[in-house]
């Protein structure tokens, strides 16, 4: 199934698509989406290029960035309802100069949590949405899905999910997807690598 027609929120960004099938995002210098959880300044000067999230969906794609990398570099697959409900799954690199999965989840503060090193150029991320329950996934090969989180964002109002590059440390990030798949069905078992 094609994706739905994609906007900028919550503000304009930099894409092109060099093949029909692969989308390019880059970030400008600087931006992120972060609550710190300790108090410091909110950022949401990053944009996410996105469509209106329906109440059952899956949405995967394969992210890669661009080197050399800075620390926080990352390509993601994004939620966004406000700037106190949001998140996002990241192919971000740590301060420690590893490539790895990273989730953030935002309900008035930021819940950070690392996740799975990567050692490959690329990595599959995966974004389902049953009802109000969210799940993040990610995967080597996108075939086997290894369960990152399942949570909620404390809010009923309409999401939109799509596609971010951030480089808040960085001059830019550019964040390469393709192998894009949008589908009406979830998987039968959040837990189970389906």
């Amino acid at each position: 199934m094609k994706i739905p027609p994609l906007s900028w929120t919550p503000v304009d960004g930099t894409s092109t698509w060099p093949t029909p099938d692969t989308l390019v995002l880059t970030s400008a210098a600087g931006v992120d989406w972060t609550n710190d959880a300790l108090g410091g300044e909110q950022q949401h000067a990053a944009g996410c290029l996105g469509f209106d999230a329906p109440e059952q969906f899956t949405l995967s794609a394969r992210v890669a960035v661009d080197l050399p990398r800075t620390t926080f570099d990352a390509g993601a697959l994004a939620i966004w309802v406000d700037p106190d409900h949001w998140a996002k799954l990241c192919f971000e690199f740590s301060p420690a100069g590893e490539a790895m999965v990273v989730s953030v989840v935002t309900n008035g503060f930021s819940d950070d949590c690392n996740s799975t090193l990567v050692t490959a150029g690329h990595v599959y991320l995966r974004v389902s949405r049953i009802g109000a329950g969210w799940a993040f996934h990610s995967s080597p090969d996108g075939e086997r899905w290894a369960f990152v989180r399942l949570f909620r964002l404390d809010t009923s109002a309409p999401a939109t999910v799509g596609f971010l590059a951030q480089a808040p440390m960085g001059e830019s990030a550019v964040a390469r997807f393709d192998e894009i798949v949008y589908s009406l069905d979830i998987a039968s078992d959040l837990r189970d690598g389906s």
